[in-house]
This record gives structure tokens, C-alpha cells and sequence, in this order.
């Protein structure tokens, strides 16, 4: 059976040697890098080859790919690579791969055409000055078909073992049952729905309640669909660490069967957990763990893949073993990995490292998506860009002079569009043109200087630079997707007779921008317990229109939960003084009534401060414990730690914060939730305006909800969802608010609730 490989992906995998170099110098854009090889090409004899597809066999590996041009008349094969600035900024590392790459194809050219030799050329193009560099090797046919046999020998004994685990993988994958013998109530219909993505293709949206096992629920009908659709590899992508504990968890239940299928389960952490030098820049000539990185990455690879799991220890000891970075190792083994478990930025964000993956390996993927109601605000943040003009008046004192002009030239149209603002907050229908002209001179000239002066990592300018370029990237695709605001500072703090501002592109539809995502992958499943309405969902997230929606039968019965609207009370900011002593008395009557644990849910820091100051004050017999604004991972566990089998007391939590989802909390360690609020966004000149782009795009009659209602909804029943988390638990849930009785608030509810 032959193993196939890019040519790429073979002389990635056998020539790279030396550092790690990850010292920033600008490269060419996908669209400035075609424009290169145009260029390059256009300038060619009318007889020159574009794209010529070749292919080759040993053994049992073939390889195959595109060169870049062959000119018949100088019989030169041509491997074309775009840059900026300086040539001596392409790395060693890679022009080793370019060079080899470049030999593949002349070997495959040679074998294709009969050719006894051939002359073969690396041709290196700035994309600034249109600059030509050819650099020419002439080969006998024999000494490249040896170089193409040395290349595939290394990669061969690879590539069997990589064949042999992806047989017994499959082989294993076929016949394996599903670990708990039964499926739970519900999650039967999950996971007939969810293999019928995978195998068929598409898109999935599934709203299922907690307590059937969601994770595990989507993750074994996807590994029991990869063998006859033939993926590559699952992501699994949440939107917060519990999430990824569940999945890993899952995936381990699924490992431990007796007919295992060895699954190499990757869990990819962010580089500030676990860069073990992060003083240092990532050269070989600051830090040690990148000095010879490419050398020492093969042994490193080979004993972490002695594993399945490849969780952060396990890599961690891998590299510590064979002095490599444990955050770059992580990476390189994404291309061994059955399943990558990660947070939803490696696959959504614009820079996303597993999308890239995908496009440039040619994978086919399926992708899970852990909470997906999540996945809306995450992904307007990825499509949101900043640009604060205090940074810029630090920048302008840090930069070389060569700089200056540009920069200044960027505060004077800065500084004129503050002028012509009369409110603080102020949003625009489109973004202004002077200021985007002056961002994106800018960044032409930063991306010039630094092609010829590199900057250390650490450079206020360099992070400068990021920054507008991420603003005028979305300044260039700005539509009815997106706002444009400026926010005035106050001019009297600022000391300055112009105040300075923020300047931002707001997404509020990330749907353009997902849907290249979904059309990438074979398969893709969103679930959460609130994926309600699915027409929210469909429209923000850009799911193709045809996309199915299922709804799970949640395995609760109505007898278990009680939930009670309080009416007579509201919890708009207008009425909160009146609110307080209501509620602080509800929470009493109903801990006197039935001891145990609660929670208890507030709008916002300030309203549980009043709120938790009162019940101190009233009910001083009442244990309670408080949420603090920024609290940090050992505070959010002590928190939960007070929610024990034989625990009382009310925790006080803010709607949609750390402790509304995601928290599992069975049994008697929570008995009950008080919601005092509807969770709506606050009404501010923001939202507002983000409405008005609801308003344009899905209509006025859903504007408001879309904003509004939909999002506070969501965040209502996740919180309620903390109290019911088994079969076996029963609990109470106070609804405190007068919009509770509406009907269409009530339409948003959970179907199995019976309210009262």
C-alpha cells in the first residue's frame, strides 16, 4: 500500500537542520507571494513551464507536487520563493528545505522527461523591488535521483510506522464499542447525528442538555466515521479548560479499551504556560531550547510518540529529555496527532495555526465544537481590532528616525478625526480614509525598516506594528459585518488640547469570516445545552443556510427541578435600590426552608456587592461567600471547594462570568440557583450601535433580540443548568424578575421546565 507525501511535507520532515528562528522579519502576503511568482514568471521565454505536476515513487512512499517553472531551452528547473528586505533574512533552516525541495522536482523532472541532467535554480524575489536572485546548481541525473532516494529512505522508516499506526488505528476504530456498553438517554440520537456528519459531510448543530454526555457523545460517532470517510484528523476545540478536561477525559475512556486504537491525543496549551524561558527570545542565539532545535526534533518527536496522550507533562519530558522547546515540540506533533484537543483560536482566529495546517496539508478534518454558543463573542474578539493613540505617542518617542514622518503623519490625521467629534463615543458607517491611508503608511514603512533592521521581540514599535496591522486588515474588509468607532478620552487628564482616542474596528457578525472555516473541513458539529434559537446561531456564526439543527431530549424529568418566577420584583438598574431586600429575603426563606448549597446570580459586581452587604446585614446566620472581580485560578478553586456534599451557604456569582457554565457541581454540593436578572447586555452607546447592524442585516423585529435578548437568554440557562447535573439530583431555581412572565422570555426556557 503506498503512502503518499507532498514534497513540501518530505523535505520539511528530512532537510530542516539547525535553530529554531522565530526573530520577526515581514514576509510577503499569500496574495503579494502569487503576485511574486507572476512576476517571475511572466518575464519567462514564451516556451517556460508554469505548475508543472510531477511525481515519483519509492519503494512504497510516492511523492508528489507542483514545481514552480522549467524553462526547456536553458533546461533549468526554477523553485520560486518571495521575501522582503534583505536576502541574508531568509533563514538557513529554510533555505535548506528550499534547496532540497528544489532537487525533489529536479529528480522527479528528470525521471518523467529522461533528462541526463539539468541545471537547477532557486530564485529568490522581493516583492518590494522586483529584485531577482538566482541562485544555480547543475546536477547529473544520477546525483539527484540519489538525493531524492536519501530524502525518502529517512522519510520511509517514518512513514511505515505512521502507516502501520494509522492501519491499526482504523483496524481498531471499526470494531470498537462504545466504552459505557449503553448510551445515556439522548445521547443516542447525538451521535447517530453526529456520524452522519462525518461520514456524509457538512455542518451540525446540536442543542443538548447536560447530563447525557455531550463530549463523549460526539467524539466516538466521529472516531467510528474515520475510517470510511478517511479522515485525517478530529479537533476538538472548547472555549475554556473544562471543556478540554472532558474532551481528554473522553478520549482516555476510549484509549482504555481492550482493543484500543492508540489514539495520539494532542493537548495544545498556550505558549505562555509552558515556554520555559520566557526572558529569552525564540533564536538559537538567546535561547538554548532553540539552539540546534531541528537537530535534536527528530529524537524528541520519536520519544514523545512513544505516548498517546500528549499532554502538557508528557511533551514537557520529551523536550526537557532532548533539550528542545516543549511549545514548538507541541506543534511540529500536530502532524502525528489523531486528535488535537485545543481552545477555539487554533482553528477560528485569522491566524489560526490549525486551519493553516489544513490548507497547506491538504487534511481532511473534522472539528468539534465544544459550548458553541461561546463561539460568538469569541470570534467577534478575533475579528476585532484596536488601535489606542497613547501607544502611538510612546511608539513615536521610541522609534529610529526613519520612522518619525510616518508616525507623525499617522497623529495629525489621527488627531483631525478627533477634532470632528462632538460625543465621546462616536461610530462611523465606514472607516475614515485619511486615518486608514496614514494607518496603512505606517505599516509599509515599520514593514521596510524592519525587512532591513530586524526589532527585538520586546520593541514597543513591534507590538505597535501587530496592532495596526490587524486594524488595517480589517479596515480593508469592513462592511455591514463590522462598526467603526472612536472613543475620546478626557482631554483634561490627557493634558492635551486634542484629546486622544481609541480607535476600533468592532465585528459584531463574525459570520464572513467563520465560513471559509466550516467550508474547509469535512465535517463540523457545534453542540451546547443552549443553542436556542438556531436561527441566531445560523446567521452570527455563518452556517450555510441548510445546516441542521437537532434538539436532544434532556434525560431530566420536570419533577426534578422547581422553578419559580418571582414577578413582583425588578431587577432593571432603576429599580435595584427597591430590589435588594426582596431578594436577600427570598435567598433566606428558601435556605431556611431547605438548608444546603446555592447559588446566586447578579448582573454585575457592583449589584452583588449591595446585594451580598444586605444579606450580611439581614441574614447574618446565612454563610455566604463572593465572586471578586479578577479573581485568579487559586480563588476561583477555593470558591468552588466551599460546594461540599455536607456544605450550606450561598456562593454569589456574576451572570455569564466564571461560574455560570462550565461547572460541574452533582448531588447535594448544589440544591439550588437564584437568577436575579435577565442577563441582558447593558444598554450603552456600543450595544446600541451594534443593534443598528442587527437591525440592517436581520431586520428591525430581530435587532433587539439578536443584541439583547438571545445572548441574556443564554446566559440564564447555562447558570440554571448548574443545578441539575444527574438523574439522581433534584434542585430549585428562583427566576427573579417581572420579565420572566412574558411569554416570549418563557419561549426561551428549556422545554422540559415546568415553570411556576
Amino acid at each position: 500500500m503506498s503512502y503518499a507525501v507532498a514534497v513540501r511535507a518530505l523535505c520539511e520532515f528530512t532537510a530542516r537542520a539547525g535553530d529554531l528562528d522565530l526573530r520577526f522579519t515581514p514576509a510577503p502576503t499569500g496574495l503579494e507571494g502569487m503576485a511574486g511568482h507572476a512576476a517571475v514568471t511572466g518575464r519567462r521565454r514564451p516556451a517556460y513551464e508554469t505548475e508543472v505536476a510531477l511525481s515519483g515513487q519509492y519503494e512504497n512512499l510516492l511523492v508528489r507536487g507542483r514545481a514552480d517553472g522549467y524553462d526547456p531551452a536553458a533546461n533549468q528547473l526554477e523553485e520560486i520563493k518571495t521575501y522582503r528586505g534583505q536576502l541574508d533574512s531568509v533563514r538557513e533552516n529554510h533555505r535548506a528545505v528550499h534547496w532540497a525541495q528544489a532537487r525533489v522536482y529536479g529528480h522527479l523532472l528528470c525521471q518523467a522527461r529522461g533528462l541526463e541532467r539539468l541545471r537547477v535554480a532557486l530564485v529568490y524575489f522581493n516583492v518590494v523591488t522586483e529584485e531577482e536572485t538566482v541562485l544555480v546548481e547543475t546536477h547529473e541525473a544520477a546525483a539527484l535521483e540519489a538525493f531524492f532516494r536519501e530524502q525518502c529512505g529517512r522519510f520511509l522508516d517514518w512513514a511505515a510506522k505512521e502507516q502501520a499506526h494509522r492501519q491499526s488505528r482504523d483496524g481498531a476504530l471499526e470494531t470498537l464499542a462504545f466504552p459505557h456498553g449503553e448510551f445515556r438517554s439522548g445521547q443516542r440520537d447525538l451521535a447517530v447525528a453526529a456520524y452522519r456528519t462525518a461520514r456524509d459531510g457538512g455542518c451540525l448543530m446540536a442543542q443538548a442538555s447536560t447530563g447525557i454526555g455531550k463530549t463523549l457523545g460526539t467524539i466516538f460517532p466521529l472516531l467510528k466515521a474515520s475510517p470510511g470517510s478517511g479522515l485525517d484528523k478530529i479537533f476538538f476545540l472548547a472555549a475554556k479548560s473544562p471543556g478540554r478536561a472532558l474532551a481528554l477525559e473522553a478520549l482516555d475512556t476510549v484509549n482504555a479499551q481492550p482493543a484500543t486504537p492508540g489514539l495520539r491525543v494532542l493537548d495544545l496549551q498556550a505558549r505562555d504556560k509552558t515556554c520555559v524561558h520566557p526572558d529569552l527570545a525564540c533564536h538559537g542565539e538567546s535561547c538554548p531550547l532553540a539552539q540546534g532545535f531541528y537537530d535534536r526534533l527528530p529524537q524528541a518527536r520519536e520519544s514523545a510518540l512513544a505516548h498517546v496522550r500528549l499532554d502538557a507533562a508528557t511533551v514537557a519530558a520529551a523536550a526537557r529529555e532532548h533539550q528542545v522547546c516543549p511549545y514548538y515540540l507541541s506543534q511540529e506533533l500536530i502532524r502525528w496527532s489523531d486528535v488535537v484537543v485545543g481552545d477555539y483560536n487554533y482553528y477560528y482566529d485569522s491566524t489560526a495555526m490549525l486551519y493553516a495546517m489544513t490548507q497547506v496539508y491538504q487534511w481532511k478534518v473534522a472539528v468539534l465544537v465544544d459550548e458553541a454558543h461561546n463561539l460568538v463573542d469569541r470570534a467577534r474578539r478575533m475579528y476585532t481590532g484596536e488601535l489606542d493613540q497613547a501607544s502611538l505617542a510612546a511608539v513615536r518617542y521610541a522609534a529610529p528616525k526613519a520612522l518619525k514622518k510616518p508616525l507623525d503623519g499617522l497623529q495629525r490625521s489621527w488627531n483631525a478625526l478627533n477634532k470632528k467629534q462632538s460625543e465621546r463615543y462616536q461610530a462611523y458607517d465606514e472607516v475614515a480614509a485619511g486615518v486608514l491611508a496614514a494607518v496603512q503608511k505606517a505599516v509599509g514603512a515599520i514593514m521596510e525598516h524592519m525587512a532591513e533592521s530586524p526589532l527585538p521581540q520586546d520593541d514597543p514599535v513591534l507590538a505597535f506594528y501587530f496592532e495596526a496591522l490587524q486594524f488595517m486588515r480589517l479596515a480593508e474588509q469592513f462592511g455591514p459585518h463590522a462598526l467603526f468607532d472612536v472613543t475620546l478620552s478626557d482631554a483634561a487628564a490627557a493634558g492635551a488640547k486634542t484629546p486622544p482616542s481609541v480607535l476600533c474596528v468592532r465585528n459584531v457578525i463574525p459570520a464572513p469570516y467563520l465560513a471559509a472555516r466550516y467550508a474547509a473541513a469535512h465535517a463540523t458539529v457545534l453542540f451546547s445545552g443552549t443553542l436556542s434559537p438556531q436561527q441566531f446561531y445560523r446567521d452570527t456564526l455563518g452556517l450555510p443556510a441548510a445546516t441542521p439543527w437537532i434538539d436532544v431530549a434532556a434525560p431530566f424529568q420536570a419533577e426534578q427541578l422547581a422553578v419559580r418566577v418571582v414577578g413582583n420584583v425588578s431587577t432593571r438598574y432603576r429599580d435595584r435600590e427597591r430590589s435588594l431586600e426582596p431578594i436577600v429575603d427570598l435567598i433566606a426563606r428558601q435556605y431556611a426552608e431547605r438548608p444546603g448549597n446555592y447559588l446566586g446570580f447578579l448582573s454585575s459586581f457592583d449589584y452583588l456587592r449591595q446585594v451580598s452587604d444586605l444579606m450580611r446585614a439581614r441574614h447574618p446566620a446565612v454563610p455566604i461567600w463572593l465572586q471578586t472581580p479578577g479573581m485568579d485560578e487559586a480563588g476561583r478553586a477555593a470558591f468552588l471547594a466551599r460546594f461540599t456534599e455536607s456544605g450550606q451557604g450561598v456562593g454569589f456569582a456574576v451572570l455569564g462570568g466564571a461560574f455560570s457554565e462550565g461547572v460541574d457541581l452533582p448531588g447535594k454540593r448544589l440544591i439550588g440557583a437564584f437568577i436575579a436578572t435577565l442577563g441582558l447586555p447593558q444598554v450603552n452607546p456600543v450595544n446600541e450601535n451594534m443593534k443598528r447592524a442587527m437591525d440592517l442585516r436581520y431586520g428591525v423585529e430581530n435587532g433587539y433580540d439578536y443584541t439583547y435578548l438571545y445572548p441574556g437568554m443564554q446566559k440564564v440557562v447555562q447558570a440554571a443548568g448548574r443545578v441539575i447535573r444527574t438523574e439522581q439530583d433534584v434542585g430549585t431555581v428562583h427566576l427573579i424578575d417581572d420579565r420572566y412572565r412574558r411569554a416570549k422570555v418563557r419561549g426561551l426556557l428549556p422545554g422540559w421546565w415546568r415553570v411556576e
